[in-house]
């Protein structure tokens, strides 16, 4: 079975807030990476969890149903979900498939700190 070409680091930023930086290929093959780091990244006081771009190398259809996998275990723990440094590309993909409407998109993870009201 092929590996998943994908690193995720979590940082707690404060009680309500945490990072997931995600380095390299977000695909099938990513789910228990993913899924780990929000493990990680949650816990009961977090409020808002920013996943970071900034270095993701690709994407395919099959990462972004994890991230609708994702959301829907962030609503049921009345977490919020952020997005930050996505190219335009992928902006332009969380537009089309309607993401942005329930992840909030920033460009930068201070700006994503700032919307978390924890800025």
């Amino acid at each position: 079975m092929p590996q998943a070409n994908v690193v995720m680091n979590v940082r707690h930023l404060n009680p309500s807030t945490s990072v997931i930086d995600i380095q390299g290929d977000v695909s099938a093959f990513a789910e228990k990476v993913l899924m780990d780091a929000y493990a990680e990244a949650s816990s009961p006081t977090t409020r808002n969890i920013i996943l970071n771009f900034r270095e993701l190398d690709y994407m395919n259809s099959s990462g972004i149903g994890l991230l609708v996998t994702l959301l829907i275990r962030a609503n049921r723990q009345k977490q919020r979900l952020l997005a930050c440094g996505l190219s335009e590309h992928y902006q332009h993909i969380f537009k089309i498939t309607r993401l942005s409407e329930a992840i909030g998109i920033c460009d930068t993870e201070e700006q994503a700190l700032t919307a978390t009201g924890n800025a």
